[in-house]
């Protein structure tokens, strides 16, 4: 870990030495900015020299080097694109589940990793093939007014662990994007992520390699949350795109990858909700404005693989009486039905989704999920996103019901049967509001902005406002309301790295959910405030 953020630091100094001293000797006489085509005599020969090179050439600058002769970026007619990147993490609104329709090309990711292979015989040969590879380091760390150590800062996440720095997710991908801005022709595409760092906490899906999360409760491990292809049909409407296998779940403002967030925490709205759908996933473009989503997942955080799967009983009880259990019963098939609605200017978005549905029996993060997002962009400055969702499961056993607690203890439902291999992390019970009942559904109902104002080209402020209601405590663990306001900038170097300070306060209104550690051995500790300050900061290193 010292050797990487050496490493990164020394790359940080040569960078920004070579952009204070101008160009390289070779190309000394050259600007890409100006002159595209001098873009190889600027960068030079040999990977690494092309490599620092590249990290130059965009030092302070918001955008990579435009070339005249590529292709529209965008279909004729199609809606404004809203934003740029940076300060924003994306240009387009946020909807799940599809490569962009409309406004993607293939090799339209700026990557300086792909610029140093440029000269080589594999990079040329990627090229032809439109295949790229890229990704990012992401570290950050935090002061909290929290002091239980690991976890103490959860229910907030992704830095759940006070007063530390960590990695939070080194991430590569291999993808090949296909070209949704022709209506000619049929193309395909692909994608294979891989993620490791404390982060994996979060993308993590029961029914790959469970023993790193749910067997040894390990700080940092790796995660594959995006493994698809898909395949465009131009010729259906305004297009339609078929993705087939694991992705990310369709709504929300925020997402797992780091550079795709505004702020370095997440709010709980995106936290507790669905992160990962594996299935069959199609998106109509019915017109340029109107799209309709429509798919089959083996539902949250579940594999197909688990369908129809059981374990031995060996303690039968009237939750699970017969003699054997399903290994999650939350790996069945699920709907997703999604409209999206934007306006020719691009200034509103609406996306409306009931996500991974199904008849939303207690699984391992079966969660019926409805609601929506809306985007508003005010002016070149100003811009708002929206996000509100209800989701429940049904029979969750009542930690409220001594018989039911009894039946969690003995072994007797599919997450504390000792044939499940789940000794960390296990979903939790319900606290359910009639103490008489061995099951209850469990609730959530959350309402998320984030209001944005764009400094310049380079500097974004958002400020984070939200309400979490944990009806039953079954999310969070603790049963209770949540507000949570936070400020944050995201302050890009370049395209390539960004830096995200921030402070965030947290607050439980009805009970004390933090600086706790259900999982802390010998014995679980439960949390001692109603409230956190988190101050804390990242950097994402693209390469």
């Amino acid at each position: 870990m010292r050797k990487s953020l050496a490493a990164g630091a020394a790359l940080v100094v040569m960078v920004a030495a070579g952009s204070a001293h101008g160009a390289p000797p070779d190309g000394a006489a050259c600007d890409p900015y100006k002159n595209y085509s001098c873009l190889d005599a600027y960068l030079g020969e040999g990977f690494w020299t092309r490599l620092v090179n590249y990290y130059r050439l965009e030092w302070e600058k918001d955008a990579a080097p435009t070339d005249p002769k590529a292709p529209s970026s965008r279909r004729d007619g199609w809606p404004t694109t809203p934003q740029t990147t940076p300060p924003y993490p994306y240009t387009e609104w946020p909807y799940g589940g599809v490569t962009t329709i409309g406004v993607t090309r293939p090799n339209s990711v700026d990557s300086p990793l792909m610029a140093a292979l440029g000269d080589t015989q594999l990079g040329k040969a990627m090229s032809d093939a439109h295949v790229q590879v890229y990704g990012w380091i992401n570290v950050g760390g935090n002061i909290s007014s929290n002091d239980v150590r690991p976890g103490g800062n959860a229910p907030a996440a992704y830095m759940f662990t006070p007063d530390t720095i960590q990695l939070d997710q080194a991430v590569v991908y291999i993808e090949r994007l296909p070209d949704t801005v022709q209506k000619e022709s049929i193309d395909w595409g692909f994608r294979f992520s891989a993620l490791y760092g404390e982060n994996y906490r979060y993308t993590f899906g029961y029914g790959v390699d469970s023993t790193s999360f749910l067997g040894h409760n390990l700080y940092n491990g790796y995660d594959f949350p995006m493994v698809y292809g898909e395949i465009f049909m131009p010729q259906f409407l305004e297009g339609l795109m078929i993705r087939v296998g694991r992705f990310i779940s369709l709504p929300d403002i925020e997402a797992q990858l780091a550079p795709n967030n505004y702020m370095y925490s997440h709010s709980l709205t995106y936290a507790y909700d669905n992160y990962t759908n594996t299935g069959i996933q199609s998106t109509l473009a019915i017109t340029k404005n109107l799209f309709y989503q429509l798919g089959v997942t083996a539902g949250t955080e579940a594999f197909p693989w688990h369908w129809g799967q059981t374990l031995p009983n060996p303690f039968p009880n009237p939750l699970y009486p017969q003699l054997t259990v399903a290994k999650d019963p939350g790996a069945v098939p699920s709907i997703t039905n999604c409209l999206r609605y934007q306006t020719d200017n691009g200034n509103d978005n609406v996306y409306l989704c009931a996500d991974a549905t199904n008849a939303g029996i207690w699984g391992f993060n079966n969660l019926q999920w409805f609601g929506g997002t809306y985007y508003h962009k005010f002016d070149d400055k100003w811009n708002i996103s929206f996000e509100s969702y209800m989701l429940y499961e049904k029979d969750v056993p009542n930690l409220n019901n001594p018989a039911a607690v009894a039946i969690i203890n003995s072994g007797g439902t599919p997450f504390s049967n000792p044939f499940s291999g789940i000794q960390f992390n296990a979903p939790n019970a319900a606290q359910c509001s009639n103490p008489n009942v061995l099951t209850c559904t469990s609730q959530v109902f959350t309402m998320l902005t984030y209001i944005n104002y764009r400094y310049n080209a380079l500097n974004n402020f958002s400020v984070r406002l939200e309400y979490f209601n944990d009806m039953e405590g079954q999310r969070t663990g603790v049963k209770t309301r949540y507000v949570d306001v936070a400020w944050g900038l995201q302050h890009w170097l370049s395209p390539q790295v960004e830096l995200r300070p921030e402070i965030c306060y947290y607050a439980s209104l009805d009970a004390a959910a933090f600086n706790g550690n259900s999982d802390a051995l010998p014995v679980a500790i439960p949390p001692s405030k109603n409230y956190a300050w988190i101050a804390s900061a990242d950097i994402i290193w693209h390469f």
